[in-house]
């Protein structure tokens, strides 16, 4: 395959920019510099190509870690109010590029960003099981041990015009008073506004920390992004 596709292809900037990274001599392949945008790679030797000196993360798919700030949409576009599709730059925003799940609009945190379908289906299925840790700022009297052996044991919503939903066991650590933090292995609409709610406590503010094993980077601001590691994405796939 050109050199100059694998680079576009992996996210690294838009063929144009590509080029000019190219022509630059920021390329090399086993060490040699490469500035021909049309040469041809080997799969065997994909993983041989340097930008700036550090390998590549070639890849058909793309995965991105964003650090999904307060007051955005967990969509790619819209035609009223800011969306985490707005924060990807421009070469990123022709790759179909998806959230994977959905942070509501005031949620801050973790939100894993792909054009890898078949990841994106998994993560999102009933089937999936890895853990979800958001820490949880609260109105209300302090929680209490009760609600963590209640949680542990799986609640039942009781909310009125619904029928009674039981939830998966989950895990509850009390950190001071109007703070937790909540582990979960499923993903219900609102559901820790509505676990909270559940036991007269109501959120008023909400950060995702982590998915298994992917959490931010140290340092990663609001709006901030980074690519994937191939251990963090075989850990996903895991």
């Amino acid at each position: 395959m050109r050199i100059d596709k694998i680079l576009a292809n992996s996210g690294y900037g838009t063929r144009s920019q590509v080029k000019e990274f190219l022509r630059s001599g920021r390329v090399t392949l086993n060490g040699e510099v490469v500035s021909d945008p049309g040469f041809s790679v080997f799969d065997k030797d994909i993983s041989s190509i340097c930008l700036d000196g550090s390998p590549i993360a070639a890849s058909q798919h793309l995965y991105f870690c964003l650090n999904k700030p307060d007051g955005y949409l967990t969509a790619m576009s819209d035609d009223r109010l800011p969306c985490v599709g707005d924060l990807l730059p421009d070469h990123l925003k022709t790759k179909k590029l998806a959230p994977v799940g959905r942070l509501d609009y005031h949620t801050t945190g973790v939100l894993l960003i792909t054009n890898d379908g078949d990841l994106s289906h998994k993560l999102t299925s009933p089937k999936w099981h890895k853990e979800k840790v958001y820490l949880v700022s609260y109105e209300g009297e302090a929680l209490t041990e009760k609600e963590v052996e209640s949680f542990s044991k799986g609640i039942t919503l009781l909310e009125k015009g619904h029928e009674p939903e039981r939830l998966k066991p989950a895990k509850l650590i009390l950190l001071s008073p109007g703070q937790c933090r909540l582990v979960l292995t499923e993903g219900k609409t609102h559901q820790v506004k509505r676990m909270l709610a559940s036991q007269g406590r109501s959120v008023v503010a909400l950060h995702r920390e982590s998915i298994g094993s992917l959490r931010l980077h140290e340092g990663q601001k609001p709006g901030e992004m980074y690519a994937l590691s191939s251990e963090e994405i075989d850990s996903l796939k895991d």
